[in-house]
């Protein structure tokens, strides 16, 4: 998963950032406000983990912008703050879970997996785009069903593409999507260029329909047209 976490305490954050991260999930974090509804004005996640006491405003200012947005991230508001007000608000706003500090890893790991698989529950758990079908829940992907075996960039990469159908993706917007901070590692987009090239043939190795298409200087488009 691709977790964003809006916590200004830097202990508990770093903490965070490491914990949940062992678990291969991609996590992203920032400090204030402001760069929460930066970063999530360029970029889509699974989760975020919101501090609503934040030094520039209001995290129910996060809860109400993906609201307006329309947009699908599973939110869990940790926070210092016990008050049965804040607890009703946040949840009326829309968030799925309210977690008060101090807190135990482990219970934020557990409520995290169960709003995944409540949110799953109530959703539908395939993705499909023409013959490819992606299982959400058991992270499989079939095509003119029969099952091909994808790592797991390759799978998170299939997921954003079909997701994005018919869209241009940067590859910056690929690597900061699927990497998060990690691509700041990376001197060039040859670590990009050889995923796409061994899901493409993954999947041509199935099909005839060459649906991952090169955008010259831009970046990648997944299409049927």
């Amino acid at each position: 998963m691709k977790i964003l976490i809006v916590e200004d305490e830097q202990g508990l954050r770093e903490n965070m950032l490491t914990y949940l991260s062992e678990d291969k999930n991609v996590c992203e974090s920032c400090t204030n406000l402001a760069d929460a509804l930066s970063k999530l004005g360029l970029y889509n996640y699974d989760f975020v983990l919101l501090d609503i006491g934040l030094p520039d405003g209001e995290g129910f200012e996060v809860l109400r912008y993906l609201k307006d947005k329309m947009r699908e991230e599973a939110v869990i508001i940790i926070s210092a703050r016990n008050s049965l007000d804040d607890r009703i608000k946040g949840l009326n706003i829309g968030a799925d879970d309210y977690l008060t500090k101090p807190f135990h890893l482990s219970e934020l790991k557990a409520r995290i997996v169960a709003v995944f698989r409540r949110k799953s529950t109530n959703s539908s758990n395939k993705l499909v785009f023409n013959e490819i079908v992606i299982n959400l829940m058991e992270r499989t992907v079939t095509i003119n069903e029969t099952e091909i075996i994808l790592t797991r960039k390759e799978f998170d990469m299939l997921l954003y593409f079909v997701a994005n159908k018919g869209k241009v993706i940067s590859k910056t917007a690929l690597a900061e999507h699927l990497w998060g901070d990690e691509m700041d590692m990376h001197d060039n987009f040859d670590f990009i260029y050889s995923h796409i090239k061994n899901l493409r043939k993954k999947i041509l190795d199935f099909t005839t329909n060459d649906y991952l298409k090169s955008i010259y200087g831009i970046g990648y488009k997944f299409t049927d047209k």
